[in-house]
């Protein structure tokens, strides 16, 4: 559950470690003053904690705190609006309050407020007697709690230095930024730069191999240039250990001429620092206008625009709009997807027959994921199961589709029905040294046989830590469950793993069916894959099959069954189950094949509901 306004306002307090901290002259100096300037005997600096108003510093007063029930100072922090009660003995709300019974008539209170806009508290004057207060007496009251705020913020001043390069921090940048637009209310054209000195995994390997010295070295160098070929108006500030943000000078308007810096920017540079310093650099350029983009989204921007350019090999990358909108999309999938985990109505299964070749009888079905998100809609499996699969979100995924997929076999078994369900399994799955064993306690909750589900797994996910996959697909073999080899044929170890895979079925990814009918070297593929695997002892399944010309073509190569919209598309549970019921032991094609299926495929894509 996301963090209350009051609890984030809490926290902002509590990091400023000010609480309970001894009295400070510096602060005390200003609650004098703001006495001296009222005529009145009482004036603090009141932070408003969970249950109490904490005396920063006080003056006229010995306690060092008070409730924070019915405190002034408590609505000064929660509204974040300055507060005069002329007479706390004649306010409705006030009048049997702490203050009240104490003897105070008269308060005064402006917010003391941090740059991220959590008010800690105010700065208050107090008075045994009723009184009003001026506007100019509420304007230096305010002068002052800026005052108090500018002594918190020196006290963090060391927050705003990075130790290892010595550049300002992206607190200071807020703030300069921010003194930009207050200089500048015709908001001009300005851009900033990302430098990025390494990439994520350039830097894990750099510190495991070279340690942290290699790096410190990297970026007390690259500084140092950096600093040296800087004119006037041009600033740089520390973003991350390695990455790096450059306000550009003003008169960079277009992607041209920021270019044109940034070249003359690395050749000083290349000057000045060893080229391996300076091989995995990139830069992210992005351009905003003064006072109309935030600070982070300006960091933000330029950070994208660095990934693109990582990503695509490239020096300099620009910001995109649409990049930025994909990739925003894409994060917040991956937020969304785990709360779609935990609560029900959003995810479901649907189930694509398979079918057998010869007998055109219905063996069993796979199981396909499906998210409706509850804004969006319709999320396409082939939309956001990449993203999930590099997430620690694959794991739990695998859970609950194994489960949903049992369990609904488990009611179809109950009903008389014994398809066999393929599931999909994740490379994270097979780098669980216990996933073997959670597979196993599934089928037993479900009471289920072994032969029930398929596992399928890709080459691929093999590949990424084949030791331990391997071990782990003996150990679910040696068990009875039944493996298959997905998208056989594009991962790039194919023929060399087959054999060392214990698998029992190999699916030809739909990319080899293309236009088989009129390439004579696809079909010789699919001709090819199909011979070795029976050799080895494999079953054969195609996937993506859409038209009868191509089912009879695989009947002629020998394949042992078919997957495709030409007999159904993923169904509804209740929808599969009376499908099985009419094609489980059919002999002849699906009545529709020659029909609505022939009609609804020639020519045409197939829709992105069959994507797995």
């Amino acid at each position: 559950m996301p963090a209350t306004r009051e609890e984030l306002r809490l926290a902002a307090l509590r990091q400023l470690n000010l609480l309970d901290t001894p009295p400070s002259e510096a602060f005390d100096r200003i609650t004098r003053m703001a006495a001296h300037l009222f005529q009145l005997p009482i004036a603090a600096v009141s932070l408003t904690d969970q249950d109490r108003q904490w005396f920063k510093s006080r003056f006229g007063v010995d306690h060092d705190h008070i409730p924070r029930h019915k405190a002034p100072c408590a609505q000064v922090a929660e509204s974040g609006m300055a507060l005069v009660v002329p007479d706390l003995l004649q306010d409705s709300f006030y009048r049997d309050s702490h203050l009240a019974r104490n003897g105070i008539r008269f308060y005064a209170g402006t917010p003391l407020i941090t740059r991220e806009g959590y008010c800690l508290g105010a700065m208050c004057v107090l008075g045994t007697s009723p009184r009003a207060a001026t506007a100019e007496e509420m304007n230096s009251l305010h002068d002052l709690a800026a005052m108090v705020m500018a002594q918190v913020e020196l006290q963090h001043a060391a927050g705003r230095i990075d130790p290892i390069s010595g550049l300002p921090n992206r607190n200071q940048f807020e703030e300069d930024l921010a003194d930009l637009a207050r200089e500048h209310p015709d908001n001009p054209p300005r851009v900033a730069m990302l430098v990025d000195l390494l990439g994520p995994e350039q830097a894990g390997n750099a510190l495991r191999v070279l340690g942290t010295s290699y790096l410190d070295e990297m970026v007390s160098r690259v500084v140092a240039a950096l600093r040296e070929g800087m004119a006037p108006g041009e600033r740089a500030y520390q973003a991350s250990p390695t990455q790096y943000v450059v306000l550009g000078p003003a008169a960079l308007h277009d992607e041209a001429e920021a270019t044109a810096w940034l070249r003359l920017q690395l050749d000083r540079m290349s000057t000045r620092v060893e080229a391996h310093f300076l091989d995995s650099l990139v830069v992210g350029i992005a351009p905003f206008h003064i006072g109309q983009t935030s600070a982070r989204d300006i960091l933000r921007m330029a950070y994208c625009a660095a990934h693109a350019a990582r990503a695509q090999g490239r020096r300099f990358g620009f910001y995109s709009a649409e990049d930025d909108e994909a990739h925003r999309r894409r994060f917040r999938l991956m937020q969304d997807f785990a709360l779609a985990l935990r609560e029900q109505g959003q995810l479901r299964l649907v189930y694509q027959p398979r079918m057998d070749i010869a007998t055109r009888s219905c063996l069993g079905a796979e199981a396909l994921l499906r998210w409706r998100h509850p804004i969006l809609g319709e999320i396409s499996p082939g939309e956001f199961i990449p993203i999930i699969e590099r997430t620690a979100l694959a794991l739990p995924l695998t859970t609950w589709v194994l489960d949903q997929a049992m369990r609904q076999r488990a009611a179809w078994q109950r009903a008389g029905l014994a398809p066999q369900i393929s599931v999909n399994v994740s490379a994270a799955n097979l780098r669980e040294r216990d996933f073997a064993t959670r597979v196993r306690a599934c089928l037993d909750r479900h009471d289920l046989p072994v032969d029930a589900v398929e596992l399928e797994i890709t080459e691929s996910a093999v590949m990424e830590d084949a030791a331990q996959a391997l071990t782990l697909l003996r150990s679910l073999s040696d068990d009875g469950i039944r493996l298959a080899i997905d998208d056989f044929g594009t991962g790039y170890s194919s023929l060399s793993y087959l054999q060392r895979i214990p698998a029992q079925v190999v699916k030809v990814d739909r990319a080899f069916l293309r236009d088989i009918g009129s390439d004579s070297s696809r079909r010789a593929l699919v001709e090819a894959i199909v011979t070795l695997s029976h050799r080895l002892g494999y079953a054969v399944v195609a996937e993506g099959v859409e038209t009868p010309q191509v089912l009879d073509m695989l009947a002629e190569l020998g394949c042992d069954e078919a997957q495709g919209y030409l007999f159904a598309p993923p169904l509804p549970a209740e929808e599969f189950e009376a499908w099985y019921r009419r094609h489980g032991g059919m002999s002849q094609p699906p009545p529709e094949a020659s029909g609505r299926w022939r009609g609804r495929h020639g020519g045409e894509a197939r829709p992105d509901a069959g994507l797995a």
